[in-house]
């Protein structure tokens, strides 16, 4: 199998660590949705990171689907069995996820947009979003943290811990870790396993 996408990407990384994680190999190739838009585009038309190409050739895209997709091969899944345990996992996935989302919009408007542009209220309610899906994940974790050991790391703290990681990388003016201090402290813990020290948030590594 082979992922591509930039490890500075939180769909790509999350989709890299939980590979690593469930003992399945993979080649890595490091392109970009924008420097290298035409080597993309020759892989996967949509041009949509991450995309995996599969050992039969398929072209898949997705972090969620691809993680429904590597789990089903490896025969084991980094979600809980249990409902309960399960519909919380999935809360503070989706919130991290909304999180990554709106940090993304957020850095494109700033990037991409000409200042001229630029619409502040757009910018403000995006923002606003944003910190309000890292205001319940703290909620959350601060009630009840997740398990950051190497034999206890699941989805969640995957998810949680590289969207926190991705968006300190591009927005942390914004988001300031002082005001996330269970989210922070998680994230802290997740990034100090062997798993994501190996697959760091970091646009010049390729995995080889």
């Amino acid at each position: 199998m082979k992922l591509i996408g930039m490890l500075d990407s939180p769909y790509v990384r999350r989709v890299a660590i939980s590979m690593r994680l469930l003992g399945l190999p993979f080649e890595h190739a490091a392109i970009s949705v924008f420097r290298g838009f035409d080597a993309f585009q020759q892989i996967n038309p949509v041009v949509k990171a991450p995309t995996l190409i599969c050992d039969d050739g398929t072209v898949l895209m997705d972090s969620t689907l691809l993680l429904q997709y590597v789990e089903s091969l490896a025969g084991r899944s980094l979600l809980p069995r249990d409902s309960a345990a399960l519909a919380r996992e999935l809360r503070l996935i989706g919130l991290a996820l909304a999180a990554c989302e709106k940090s993304a919009q957020i850095v494109y408007e700033r990037a991409l947009r000409p200042a001229e542009k630029r619409h502040d209220p757009w910018v403000q309610r995006v923002t606003g979003q944003l910190l309000a899906a890292y205001g319940e994940l703290e909620r959350e974790l601060a009630s009840r943290s997740l398990d950051a050991t190497a034999q206890g790391l699941s989805q969640a703290g995957i998810t949680v811990s590289t969207a926190w990681t991705f968006t300190q990388s591009v927005l942390a003016a914004q988001v300031a870790a002082t005001d996330f201090p269970a989210l922070s402290a998680l994230s802290a813990a997740c990034e100090d396993l062997p798993v994501l020290r190996a697959i760091p948030c970091d646009d010049a590594v390729e995995l080889s």
